[in-house]
């Protein structure tokens, strides 16, 4: 076992690693063969109350530090990074059940956001407005929110703490982190032990590792932060964002999604069965811009579904360590036994299953299935596992209306012989992202990642990032002397 799971099982607070005083632990097991990892006694409400004061206090002089200076601690991080890449792969490969190739796909984005955010560093820029008023100058910052807080979700831990927590940090403010309890490790503690020996001064980075059955809404609704950045399902989201409105505070919300990879007449249909098998299977399936819904033009559907089965069919099932495995566990029982009843449940409506996947424990094989009735609820929720419906339709109009006939809005694809057809196609979707003839999962450090409808609210990455973890500040001089009315 990784001396990560018993040098980081701990609360991470004012630069001080300590152990929560909370009355019970949280356990950390490895999903594929249920090893305990780690037992982690949880933080309280005091704890989180220190984190943020901690935050606080650090944060000013962090805002006033030259920037060029703050640059090096991610320049720093991004090395470390870099040199503990094979032991931090080992200990994603433990605590998520991701595969060798699902820990490479993670370490390598993690890598592009510290490179961002080296840049993001200096990006702030002021400006001066002109005024109506002779000689007034109206100068325009770009300053710091203060505290953010960042809940980070099981699936992506490591990057996607990452991605709220560096540019925060490089950004000039202070952080504090709750990772999911599922992974307190790579997603909490890692994160700051990555950042502590990268120089990070202390109380700038905090992490606790706690339950909400501990601390309910006490890490919303802290007077401390300004931000709240949640990565996480819409039902969660949509009560973050209901606490956040209630206290003022910025909420920027990355949820689930339900996104559809459409197959047109022109396709080429090797590609876009790798494309979809891709889409649909990485990590388990456990991504939110999944492809849950693979639709095809009924006039290319036959020989699609054929070529797609077959590649689903050659798809391992297995120990993640094993560099052959395509599909490891899925996080925890619950989801296993929720991904089983959603099979049962479409085979119940009248679908067929082109393949069946079992479950063994947490390892959940593939399932390919069709003519789920259009009616159905599944076909408008995210499914979050390696379970794929083919969808048959006939022309564009109604592909357009059967990929936007669903709450979400996140991500997706076209794949199609003409470009602008695709582009054409896209625009008619209601999602923040779309792909022509590529997958539907992709992030990139420069360009706004984010959804529409129950998918989310607000955009991170590159400017959106440093629009979402900054706030505006008018400062006005007057040269000269004003006119009163009286």
């Amino acid at each position: 076992m990784s001396s990560y799971f018993t040098d980081l099982a701990q609360q991470y607070i004012d630069g001080e690693w300590r152990q929560g005083t909370g009355s019970w632990d949280i356990i950390d097991f490895n999903p594929y063969d249920n090893e305990k990892l780690a037992s982690i006694t949880i933080a309280t409400v005091d704890e989180v109350d220190e984190a943020y004061r901690a935050a606080a206090r650090a944060q000013k002089a962090w805002a006033a530090t030259n920037p060029y200076a703050r640059r090096g601690v991610f320049e720093k991080a991004l090395r470390l990074v870099e040199e503990r890449e094979q032991e931090i792969a080992d200990v994603i490969i433990a605590e998520l059940g991701g595969t060798r190739l699902k820990a490479a796909f993670e370490l390598h984005l993690v890598k592009e956001f510290l490179r961002e955010s080296v840049h993001l560093a200096l990006r702030p820029e002021g400006r001066i407005l002109p005024s109506p008023t002779d000689g007034k100058e109206n100068r325009l910052y770009r300053v710091p929110v203060g505290v953010v807080g960042v809940i980070s979700p099981f699936n992506f831990p490591f990057l996607l703490s990452i991605k709220s927590v560096a540019p925060a940090l490089a950004l000039g403010n202070a952080v504090v982190l709750k990772p999911h309890q599922n992974t307190p490790i790579v997603g909490g503690s890692l994160v700051a032990k990555i950042f502590e020996d990268a120089g990070l001064p202390a109380g700038l980075l905090n992490v606790v590792i706690t339950d909400i059955a501990e601390i309910g809404d006490a890490f919303i609704e802290h007077p401390v932060p300004k931000v709240i950045s949640f990565t996480g399902s819409d039902r969660v989201g949509r009560h973050v964002a209901t606490v956040c409105a209630a206290n003022f505070k910025r909420s920027v919300l990355e949820l689930g999604g339900n996104s559809a990879l459409v197959v047109l007449d022109d396709a080429d249909l090797d590609y876009a069965v790798d494309a979809a098998v891709f889409s649909r299977y990485v990590h388990q399936g456990q991504v939110c811009m999944a492809a849950n819904r693979i639709l095809v033009d009924r006039s290319v559907a036959e020989e699609f579904t054929e070529k797609f089965v077959a590649k689903v069919r050659t798809l391992k099932t297995g120990d993640p360590r094993d560099p052959e495995t395509v599909i490891g566990p899925v996080i925890n029982s619950s989801q296993a036994d929720a991904l089983s009843s959603v099979v049962e449940q479409a085979i119940a409506e009248g679908a067929t299953a082109l393949v069946h996947g079992t479950t063994t424990d947490n390892l959940v094989e593939p399932s390919v299935l069709t003519g789920v009735p259009a009616d159905s609820a599944l076909l408008r929720q995210e499914v979050f596992g390696p379970v794929a419906f083919l969808i048959p339709f006939d022309g564009e109009e109604e592909a357009v209306r059967l990929v936007n006939d669903t709450p979400y809005g996140l991500s997706g694809a076209v794949h199609t012989g003409d470009i602008e057809r695709g582009v054409a196609f896209a625009k008619q979707i209601d999602t923040g992202m779309f792909h022509v003839n590529d997958g539907t999962v992709h992030d990139e450090p420069l360009v706004p990642f984010g959804g529409e409808k129950h998918s989310g609210i607000g955009r991170l990455n590159g400017e959106s990032t440093a629009e979402s973890f900054t706030t505006l500040k008018w400062i006005s001089v007057q040269h000269g002397r004003s006119r009163f009315p009286f």
